[in-house]
């Protein structure tokens, strides 16, 4: 169908430092192809992939580690459009559905954003607020209700 709207399967990592939960403190990364544009870690689950499998391969490319603990899981899939200024007839995709995570970094976890094929470009721990205050535009409302989830949940 020529009109059908697809969505890219993908799972996305809420990451707190290994000081939590005396600190709560919350990675985002800058992308490495576009001007402030900070986000959590994300990425595509691959055919035959569990969600939980993703998450921890896409940390591993995409943070140089996957020695984290899962805390809690999002209890639904969550899809979003992209601007359309992102959407290209070339793409063949108009958004994402994606599953959260809430992980925490173990004490002995080394985050290294220079990997193989980088999609950051540096990264930060901020507070909960410092999210918002950072992160891409399009991103916020999806973000601000996957938080207020794990905030009303006791997470954060």
């Amino acid at each position: 169908m020529e009109n059908e709207r697809k969505y890219r399967v993908n799972v996305a990592a809420v990451i707190v430092s290994s000081r939590y939960p005396l600190k709560c403190e919350i990675f985002i990364g800058n992308r490495k192809d576009t001007k402030d544009a900070w986000q959590f870690p994300q990425g595509g689950v691959d055919e035959g992939e569990s969600p939980r499998d993703g998450l921890f391969r896409e940390l591993k490319e995409e943070i140089g580690t996957d020695n984290v603990e899962i805390l809690a899981e999002y209890p639904d899939w969550i899809s979003y459009d992209f601007p359309k200024a992102l959407v290209t007839k070339m793409h063949p995709y108009v958004g994402q559905t994606q599953k959260y995570f809430l992980v925490r970094l173990k004490s002995n976890a080394k985050i290294n954003v220079k990997t193989p094929k980088p999609e950051f470009d540096e990264y930060k721990f901020v507070s909960y607020k410092g999210v918002f205050r950072d992160i891409v535009f399009f991103k916020r409302p999806l973000y601000k209700k996957v938080l207020e989830y794990f905030k009303k949940e006791g997470y954060l």
